[in-house]
């Protein structure tokens, strides 16, 4: 997905050091660029992206234990302004299922707790 392309994850604590000052670099520039597109529509990438970054500083054992705190905290937020966008699956009326389950010839009885 070119969201991913654009987004990397921030590096995992098995891999190459994560330098506190470049995730803390690129999550502010990841946040002024939501903040510019609030103004138009959100870029879909943008709020999980942020939410990784913070994730990973607030992990970081060589950061300072205030930072760390904070940066969990906005992890937590941003993980339910993430949460918040996701589409949600729409509920089909009754009129629907019972539409759709017409078609259906299952050779039981008809029973509308099926439907319910």
């Amino acid at each position: 997905m070119a969201n991913d392309d654009m987004y990397p994850e921030p590096l995992e604590a098995d891999s190459a050091p994560a330098r506190p000052e470049m995730l803390v670099s690129s999550v502010l520039h990841l946040m002024s660029h939501y903040s510019a597109a609030s103004q138009e529509a959100n870029c879909a990438g943008l709020a999980p992206a942020i939410e990784r970054h913070l994730k990973a500083l607030a992990e970081l054992s060589d950061l300072a234990p205030v930072l760390r705190a904070t940066c969990r905290q906005l992890s937590e937020h941003w993980a339910s302004v993430v949460a918040q966008s996701m589409p949600r699956p729409e509920r089909s009326s009754l009129f629907a299922r019972l539409v759709a389950g017409a078609g259906r010839n299952t050779g039981k009885p008809f029973e509308l707790d099926q439907f319910l």
